[in-house]
């Protein structure tokens, strides 16, 4: 059992590394963009995380180490100081590492007083003093897991290791994964309205991660470029005006799965569209809209980007142009139509529905958010298809009655 659970802590230790390196990056690429209009990024490349000219040369390494617990301390012996010194060091050997890139070791554990992590901080800098501790450390430590970065250390002469020292920068005592809220927070301040900052960075992180899913995957080729990164604020400032709400990516490309489809084969908004006799791939459709409306304007009440009161003013609006459309379609059948011509009238007043673009605020055009709302209404069976829809769902409407 203890040996499952050191397990358990490990993998949760390894995920969070994961989820603080991809944090981290975009961290430091929204503060890069500050000063450098153009760059590029990439994870796990030359590095845990890399910076590079539009040119691809590498001007930044970025090495990231997270820590759950505190007592964790970057000590002339530390695995992770030498792990990253490894790399480094067998880097600029090879000809992998430019000269002119800097190296940055960016860690949630202290550097203690003295040592020669505390040397290399960007103030106070003794480079001289973290060369010779270190070097005491790799003649005499008996450490079996820094033993190979204690060989490749070793290797080099004392001047290319000042030399390369020298470019190395440690940031200790960083903030944990979670604490960097407050930061990411702090570089999109001006970006949106201050109640918005928690949805506005929700929707740039999801992109992100998704953009370095991407390149770790081989699915698009190249780093990630700040260009792509400012057209993805700029995008969702604009969805985040006043007459505007965001849609999100993954709404947007969202596929209909069997498991879905299945979720709402008994819905009452399906047998509507049974009623007039609509087509596997319509309600397959209808199904997706209806999943895609529900999920996004939930989203938009949890993140206090609209009310209710919001929703019921728009819902109002979508029912009155419907019966407009309802009357006028009971009007040309009349009383005497035959089934078959009342399921065609059903079906044209579900067309109509599916054309139709009534948008929820100016800004907000995505058509699955108005034929979703429409299905949404039609599950309540507060509008529906079939001139006799109410009759026909009779036994539907009475028990939801007697469910409320």
């Amino acid at each position: 059992m203890a040996s499952t659970g050191t397990s358990q802590f490990a993998a949760v230790d390894a995920s969070l590394g994961y989820l603080f390196q991809v944090r981290c990056a975009l961290l430091w690429a929204l503060l890069r963009l500050r000063n450098e209009p153009s760059f590029l990024v990439s994870i796990e490349t030359l590095d845990d995380v890399e910076f590079a000219t539009t040119g691809g040369t590498p001007t930044d390494l970025l090495q990231t180490k997270h820590h759950r617990e505190n007592s964790a301390s970057l000590s002339n012996a530390s695995e992770d100081l030498w792990k990253t010194l490894r790399v480094w060091f067998s880097g600029v050997a090879s000809g992998a590492i430019p000269p002119e890139a800097s190296l940055n070791l960016l860690t949630t554990t202290h550097a203690p007083d003295g040592s020669a992590a505390a040397r290399l901080r960007s103030l106070s800098r003794d480079v001289e003093g973290a060369c010779t501790a270190l070097d005491a450390t790799a003649q005499s430590s008996t450490s079996d897991a820094n033993e190979p970065a204690y060989k490749v250390y070793l290797e080099a002469s004392r001047t290319e290791r000042i030399a390369v020292l020298d470019r190395v920068t440690v940031l200790d005592s960083s903030d944990n994964v979670t604490d960097l809220d407050d930061a990411l927070q702090r570089e999109i301040f001006w970006a949106v309205d201050r109640g918005n900052h928690a949805a506005f960075l929700d929707r740039l992180e999801g992109w992100w991660l998704r953009r370095v899913i991407q390149q770790l995957t081989g699915q698009v080729t190249g780093q990630i470029a700040s260009a792509d990164i400012e057209a993805q604020m700029s995008d969702l400032r604009e969805q985040f005006r006043q007459d505007s709400l965001p849609i999100d990516d993954d709404l947007l490309e969202f596929t209909l799965d069997e498991a879905t489809m299945a979720a709402h084969s008994e819905s009452t908004f399906v047998r509507q569209l049974e009623l007039a006799k609509a087509g596997q791939r319509r309600i397959g459709a209808a199904v997706r809209d209806y999943y895609r409306a529900f999920e996004q304007r939930s989203r938009w009440l949890r993140d206090d980007l609209l009310v209710q009161l919001d929703l019921t003013k728009y819902e109002k609006r979508l029912s009155e142009e419907w019966e407009l459309i309802f009357d006028a379609m009971g009007d040309e059948v009349g009383v005497d139509a035959s089934e078959a011509e009342k399921e065609l009238a059903a079906r044209q007043v579900l067309a109509w529905a599916e054309r139709e673009l009534i948008p929820i605020r100016s800004g907000v055009t995505e058509p699955f958010l108005c034929r979703g709302s429409f299905h949404m209404l039609s599950d309540e069976i507060r509008i529906g298809w079939h001139p006799d829809f109410r009759d026909r769902l009779k036994t539907v409407i009475e028990a939801k009655g007697s469910a409320s």
